[in-house]
């Protein structure tokens, strides 16, 4: 039964975007912000002065009561910047700041509709309330072929989404197979709603679109749009700014997408988890665009707000206190240029290491450059029986991603270690195609979707 506060935002929705509306879930359209403790006790923070017996967390001598032992794990900081329960939007200074950053790093989102930024706990946590938002029993979602497993979790065990994979890469092409795309996404625009998620960096492939490519994109989405199919364009940016070629479209697709059409909203996932290198801090963030503007903004936001109340009620106000003293240090911006430089350096290592002639009689790589990965497509090996191999004879791991593809993550390999990671690779597939027949079964379960 769909509440008053439900339909108030409902309402809003359907008043200035009913495009937008028409993308909801049934669970979409049932989720609200509620006003009961939260709101009680928001004003009793203002106005309460002399007592206030409001929000479930115990206080002592003007602070929130803590142990000892857990505040000294916290040097520097007060108890009430740590402990307390965040919101369930988020902590509003963070929002305003990773907004302020959103314009800073896609400066063609000035003049752009933009909600703000809700905090998420990880860009996964992200993903799975844009699919709560809008992905019903049947919904056709489409992912890319080279794809991160988690996508089955969240759409389909998660909302029973019907999957549909559209080809990533053009890979004689050496870019993205934009033909391809445009094909899957004219098939399937037929039916009243369409999902899309765009993964760049994409993992496991490390491939980001040039700027031409990025435009291709988004004009096909744009042209379902146009033929009457109302678009839900999720932007997985969760390696955003890990770009190391110059021909690398510098932004977001988000930012060729937001506000563009009334039947399209444009979803974007991002944070410190990968950006900041801060990977178990679990905060990110998810952003709307809608022609509809501020009132269906604010509505999403209570939506997703919602969300996160109904389920872990709030993201950890610690991690979102560090990440906002993290980016309000000088130091910020020249230290995360540094890290750059140094996974840029390893990828470029990478690309002269496999240009050596000897490794085309067993893998070819797929075009990378960007984010923390890159995959080989191998000859004649199966995936998974190499990479025990490797794992078993050579104490080297990499991740098979399909039955011909592993993924090899040179973010975390040391840049003078890659030529010696990429001979033993060599050697090792050599030996096992010299004789095959120690090859191994594999169970289709091997490989996660």
């Amino acid at each position: 039964m769909t509440t008053a506060l439900a339909t108030d935002l409902n309402r809003i929705i359907q008043n200035h975007a009913p495009h937008v509306f028409d993308m909801l879930s049934r669970l979409g359209r049932e989720l609200y912000y509620p006003k009961g403790i939260l709101t009680q006790s928001a004003e009793a923070k203002q106005k309460a002065r002399r007592h206030n017996a409001t929000i479930g967390i115990a206080r002592e001598k003007g602070r929130a009561m803590h142990l000892g032992c857990v505040m000294r794990q916290f040097a520097g900081t007060d108890p009430d910047e740590a402990l307390p329960y965040a919101p369930s939007f988020g902590l509003p200074e963070l929002r305003e700041k990773w907004r302020e950053h959103l314009l800073s790093t896609n400066p063609s989102l000035a003049g752009r509709p933009m909600s703000l930024p809700v905090v998420t706990s990880g860009v996964t946590h992200g993903l799975s309330i844009a699919s709560d938002l809008f992905v019903d029993p049947g919904d056709t979602v489409l992912v890319p072929d080279k794809v991160w497993g988690n996508y089955m979790m969240v759409f389909r065990v998660r909302r029973d989404a019907r999957i549909v994979g559209y080809p990533l890469l053009d890979e004689g092409r050496k870019g993205l197979n934009l033909s391809g795309f445009a094909e899957v996404v004219k098939a399937e625009s037929a039916c009243q709603k369409l999902v899309v998620v765009l993964n760049f960096p994409n993992n496991p492939t490390g491939y980001s679109p040039t700027a031409a490519e990025a435009q291709a994109l988004c004009k096909e989405l744009i042209a379902a749009a146009d033929r009457g199919c109302r678009v839900v364009a999720i932007c997985d940016d969760a390696y955003f700014g890990l770009f190391y070629d110059p021909e690398v479209f510098r932004e977001s697709v988000f930012t060729l997408l937001a506000g563009r059409h009334p039947a399209l909203l444009a979803v974007k996932l991002d944070g410190a988890t990968k950006e900041d290198f801060a990977w178990g801090l679990r905060v990110a963030f998810v952003t709307f665009s809608s022609t509809g503007g501020g009132p269906v903004h604010d509505a999403l936001e209570k939506k997703a707000a919602g969300c996160i109340r109904g389920t872990i009620s709030n993201c950890s106000h610690a991690s979102q206190r560090i990440v906002l003293r993290a980016m309000n240090d000088p130091a910020y911006e020249r230290e995360k240029r540094e890290k750059l430089e140094v996974l840029q350096a390893r990828a470029e290592k990478v690309k002269r290491t496999l240009a050596d002639p000897r490794f085309a009689s067993v893998w070819t790589p797929y075009p990378f450059n960007s984010g923390y990965f890159m995959c080989l497509r191998l000859r004649a090996l199966n995936a998974e029986a190499y990479r025990i191999r490797l794992l078993e004879e050579r104490g080297i791991g990499v991740i098979a991603t399909a039955p011909t593809d592993v993924r090899v993550a040179f973010s975390c390999v040391e840049e003078e270690e890659i030529p010696d990671l990429f001979e033993e690779m060599y050697r090792c597939a050599m030996e096992m195609m010299a004789a095959p027949a120690q090859g191994i079964s594999i169970p289709d379960s091997a490989f996660e979707e």
